[in-house]
């Protein structure tokens, strides 16, 4: 295996961290890379409104591989034409949306190894470059598991006392469990501050490298996370930030 994984975490929901996992995986497979998305918030998932899924749409999910019913191949679908892109490849994973399978999994929880294994399969098999882990927010042992295995581990937060704190329990976590590549994301910036000292001020304190800080913007909000906001307005201040992430990711 080859290619890149990379998990994005964020300690508490809300941060748009969903949204910024499928912007930075469609930018980059518009730079004619082949790009996997794989959506393990399996209790509640939320990124296949983003790229335009809804239950009619899936045959097989995640949880089906999880529980012997099919084939890792079987659960990774190609939105590359679907999301607007005409270079690249990207595909997806979805959790299922059927309540009974988020039940059992709320109820039986899932063999976090089997889904390490299968995420290694599944980039062999379509030959990912790049393959992103949209985890659940906060601490549970699958994500850690998950973001053991990966080439980079990516915080997403806001400028808010919680997400700080949050933050600082995530990385000492990941640190003492020997996952020491990691970056951080500051999202939702208010206006009234400057996105260069929030971000300085957030490498200072975390000792731990910020890649990007994005303008909070209603114009994101309006979407309603309907598309992936950077390949339809891809001259807004959200798009050139989520190029500054993507081309560190890539040189890096």
């Amino acid at each position: 295996m080859s290619g890149k994984i990379i998990s994005i975490h964020s300690f508490r929901g809300g941060t748009g961290k969903s949204n910024i996992t499928a912007n930075i995986a469609a930018y980059i497979a518009s730079e004619g890379y082949r790009v996997g998305v794989i959506d393990t918030d399996i209790q509640s998932p939320g990124i296949h409104v983003i790229f335009g899924f809804d239950e009619s749409g899936i045959n097989e999910s995640l949880n089906d591989y999880l529980w012997g019913r099919c084939a890792v191949k079987d659960i990774a679908y190609d939105v590359t034409s679907s999301v607007g892109l005409n270079n690249g490849e990207l595909y997806f994973i979805p959790s299922s949306m059927k309540l009974g399978e988020i039940a059992r999994i709320l109820r039986e929880g899932y063999d976090a190894e089997l889904l390490n294994e299968g995420l290694k399969k599944v980039m062999n098999i379509f030959e990912m470059d790049y393959l992103f882990i949209d985890t659940h927010p906060g601490l549970n042992e699958e994500t850690l598991i998950s973001a053991a295995i990966s080439d980079l581990f990516m915080i997403v937060l806001r400028p808010d006392n919680q997400d700080y704190q949050g933050t600082s329990i995530s990385l000492e976590v990941a640190r003492r469990i020997g996952i020491t590549c990691t970056s951080l994301v500051v999202n939702k910036i208010p206006g009234s501050y400057d996105p260069a000292e929030v971000r300085s001020r957030i490498e200072e304190a975390y000792g731990c490298e910020a890649i990007g800080a994005i303008p909070l913007s209603e114009d994101i909000a309006e979407t309603g996370s309907r598309e992936v906001f950077m390949l339809k307005h891809p001259d807004h201040s959200f798009s050139d930030a989520i190029r500054e992430i993507s081309e560190h990711m890539m040189k890096n």
